[in-house]
């Protein structure tokens, strides 16, 4: 059977941080898959002469409600029919705007998102509101509600829609969020500072970035989220240490902060340095355990390659509960191997299936075949051992 180091090998993740801002995967939560933004010309633009298919631009902006900044980037979604779909990202100020739906040429059909929809309008360029009573709108990010928009009652024959503002609810049962409460007594200097900062990491420019992080941080010490940005720009550098004394920063200006806790969690995992793995990720789950099957799967990770099998067999349990859509797949391969060191042939045998289903990648299904052909081994030997 594997040994948990290699197992570790196996599952080793990827820094999951959230993203820098529209148009770019990533969430903090680690939940959410990452958006299909589309390309979004202005309002104001000339169509080229081309006809009108049928397509709306929506726009609109979220807030909180408690007036708190808003410092990470929401996603955008749309649920049609019970299909939810990720539209967009905001920008660093809650804004958002997305191309939404498409007429098919020749056709009497409106697409949203990937399913065909009935156009009852047998005019070939203009919308029916009826087609939109299906649909709503939503914000999400982890740790908040967010207020539902009924598109029919927003979306009218325009090509261009505004949809206002979208209120997000800080959860009750939440202590620790993806936006620091820091942000609100940043000055403008600062904050200044920080949206340059933020502009350039999405060009790239990371030298550029770092600076303006860093001036961020001078100006206003307790900027938990400049510090935290700090250090993931500080990774694109390959410098990990760098990053290491960011992302404490910004814990150590608000420990309530969830992302900083994300980036060293990552690094432990990369450093395959499973106390800390497990320390980051208690914290995390602790702070927030409704929002990231992630960190449930880093936290089963490093607690079975401590041979902590109890505690690693929770965690994924956790996981799974709150992750019943599956984002998060390998939560099924971990429980299966934790199973099978248990002797739980027959369940460790339904994880592991329910996994080769939801892997997408040939290495994936190839390693879940290979551990089914050992569940069975052992399976079969069991009753032999017990006989003797």
């Amino acid at each position: 059977m594997k040994s948990p180091h290699v197992v570790s090998l196996l599952l080793t993740l990827t820094l999951t941080l959230p993203g820098f801002a529209q148009g770019r995967p990533g969430s903090g939560s680690g939940k959410t898959p990452a958006p299909t933004v589309r390309s979004i010309p202005s309002p104001s633009e000339p169509k080229l002469n081309a006809p009108n298919l049928g397509r709306v631009f929506l726009s609109g902006k979220v807030v909180l409600d408690d007036g708190t900044p808003l410092t990470e980037s929401a996603i955008i979604q749309t649920i049609c029919k019970g299909e939810r779909r990720n539209e967009a990202y905001t920008d660093s100020h809650g804004n958002f705007s997305f191309e939404f739906g498409d007429r098919r040429p020749g056709s009497s059909a409106f697409v949203i998102g990937d399913a065909e929809t009935s156009f009852s309008d047998s005019t070939p360029n203009r919308v029916n509101q009826r087609d939109w009573h299906d649909c709503e709108l939503q914000a999400v990010l982890p740790g908040y509600s967010s207020q539902v928009l009924e598109l029919a009652s927003k979306v009218y024959m325009s090509e261009t829609t505004d949809l206002g503002r979208i209120a997000l609810h800080r959860l009750g049962e939440v202590q620790g969020f993806t936006v620091s409460a820091t942000s609100a007594q940043a000055p403008s200097g600062a904050r200044k500072a920080f949206e340059k900062g933020w502009d350039q990491q999405k060009k790239q420019k990371w030298d550029d970035a770092q600076r303006s992080f860093e001036k961020a941080v001078q100006i206003y010490p307790k900027y938990a989220v400049a510090w935290f940005e700090l250090g993931r720009t500080k990774l694109q550098k390959s410098d990990e240490a760098g990053a290491r004394e960011a992302f404490s920063q910004a814990l150590g200006a608000d420990s309530k902060f969830v992302s900083p806790y994300q980036g060293l969690a990552g690094l432990a995992m990369r450093r395959h340095d499973w106390q800390e793995v497990v320390k980051m990720t208690n914290q995390i789950v602790a702070l927030n355990p409704v929002n990231f099957p992630n960190a449930w799967l880093q936290n089963s990770v490093g607690n079975y390659s401590l041979r902590n099998f109890e505690a690693a067999e929770q965690s994924a349990r956790r996981g799974l509960k709150i992750d019943p859509s599956h984002q998060i797949p390998k939560l099924e391969y971990m429980l299966g191997m934790i199973l099978m060191q248990k002797a739980s042939y027959k369940e460790a045998e339904d994880h592991m299936q329910q996994f080769l289903h939801l892997a997408t990648q040939p290495a994936d299904a190839e390693e879940a075949q290979k551990q089914l052909a050992q569940i069975a081994k052992l399976s079969a030997a069991a009753p032999a051992a017990v006989s003797k």
